[in-house]
């Protein structure tokens, strides 16, 4: 049905694995072809600490015998060996029980049409440009005044090339790319020591931040938290710098993933169409942003995929469904499919955006009298079927609408249906790692220290 690369060999492969299968007794099967490189050098103060370079060129196979399914995968790609992967799959699927959800896409399910992401970079960095790029990021935040030592800094490329083919006619395959850095230094002396990061990913290595920007954060992130001390024990606004603040659409998204709904495991499993977050809140995923970091022309099963808002002014829209969980809950699937070689298509989302409000995140602390800047979290006791949060977290405490003073060893706590309702976001939103908001804040949580 089309194709992103050049090179259609692996294509013929899956095609000719599929019609195996089915010659064995398959009533429909599915094949993923897999190949990836990537390359990572690290420092650390000045001196190589580490090159490494993967490959990997794997198959997976699904088939299915009426009701009951069975998957299985190798790494080798021989004509005899990718028989015996045909049989044996087949011989499982007959021994297993059945599953009267499984199945593939049907014909007129699938998509005809993929856009065009520009998610391949034609240019692979040298290893000497990546020890370049590394080397100038912990350059400049060993130069931060304060800074006494370095965890290290890393640069890293990666390239890969997905195929898929299924007996229902799909067949299909995309390249991408990868490209990022990081530095990670210390700050302070002896038990006031403390540590802080910055990092830059991008599709095409052109879109990177500057590396010795990126350092210099790293640098003075440190610096910053120096002279930490513990909060005490209060319920007070807190407000997540947009390092964290991901990490709570990431639970959303966890609680309305449609395995947890069909299992009946989420605190949100009842919650379709009301209102979880303010009026001016919305979430987007948006599978076709070009160079996204999680972007992609269909799901996993060949089924088409589009933007569309999860929370829309506060309402809760849809589940996040492929075909399995959507027939378990007798709705259609949302092409939010995701799969590997040995593992069978499960939900998952894309490019993920808690749209901007209209403050900035100073003026979203203005009129705080005593709060809690979160920069860190550690540690997790979050439940998605109660939606109670328990996290460890550092940061800065805030005082008459300024941050006053470093913070750490504490806990914020509250129940994600509160903290979802209280979210008020700011206007610092960038993309920067796929699942990304601005800061927000959250009044009424609970912070544990002394």
């Amino acid at each position: 049905m089309g194709t992103d690369v050049k090179d259609t060999g692996t294509l013929e492969l899956l095609d000719g694995l599929i019609a195996k299968a089915k010659s064995l007794g398959a009533d429909a099967a599915d094949a993923l072809g897999y190949e990836a490189t990537s390359v990572s050098i690290g420092q650390r103060l000045g001196k190589p600490e580490h090159t490494e370079r993967a490959e990997a060129a794997d198959i997976g196979l699904r088939v299915f015998v009426g009701k009951r399914m069975a998957m299985v995968s190798s790494g080798d790609r021989s004509r005899a060996a990718l028989d015996e992967l045909a049989e044996r799959a087949v011989a499982m699927a007959r021994a297993v029980p059945e599953d009267p959800h499984a199945g593939i896409a049907e014909p007129g399910q699938l998509a005809t049409a993929f856009p065009e992401l520009d998610l391949a970079d034609p240019s692979e960095p040298s290893e000497a440009d990546l020890a370049a790029r590394a080397a100038e990021a912990e350059e400049a935040a060993l130069a931060v005044e304060g800074v006494t030592n370095s965890e290290g800094a890393e640069a890293s490329f990666s390239a890969s090339t997905v195929a898929v083919v299924s007996s229902n006619g799909f067949s299909h395959a995309h390249r991408s790319t990868g490209s990022g850095f990081y530095a990670s230094v210390i700050a302070g002396t002896g038990t006031g020591m403390e540590t802080d990061y910055d990092f830059s990913r991008a599709v095409h290595g052109a879109d990177l931040r500057d590396a010795a920007s990126v350092g210099r954060r790293a640098g003075e992130r440190a610096v910053s938290r120096l002279g930490a001390r513990k909060a005490a024990t209060k319920q007070v606004p807190v407000v997540y710098d947009w390092r964290v603040s991901a990490s709570l659409v990431n639970h959303l998204l966890t609680a309305i993933n449609g395995a947890a709904i069909a299992r009946g495991t989420s605190f949100l499993k009842d919650k379709m169409g009301e209102r979880l977050f303010g009026e001016g809140v919305t979430i987007m995923d948006e599978p076709h942003i070009r160079r996204g970091l999680r972007s992609k022309p269909c799901d996993g099963e060949g089924l088409p995929n589009k933007a569309r808002a999860l929370i829309e002014e506060g309402r809760l829209t849809t589940w996040l469904l492929d075909l399995r969980s959507a027939r378990q809950l007798g709705l259609e699937s949302t092409g939010h499919a995701s799969r590997g070689v040995a593992s069978p298509p499960s939900p998952s989302p894309t490019n993920i955006a808690l749209l901007p409000g209209q403050a900035s995140p100073e003026a979203l602390m203005a009129d705080i009298e005593e709060g809690f800047l979160v920069t860190s979290l550690m540690g997790s006791s979050v439940s998605l079927v109660t939606g109670d949060y328990s996290r460890g977290a550092s940061g800065f405490w805030i005082e008459k609408g300024k941050v006053a003073y470093p913070v750490n060893e504490v806990t914020v706590a509250g129940n994600l249906s509160d903290m979802f309702a209280a979210l008020v976001p700011a206007s610092d939103f960038e993309r920067r790692s796929g699942i990304d908001a601005p800061s927000v804040r959250i009044d009424g949580m609970t912070v544990a220290g002394r």
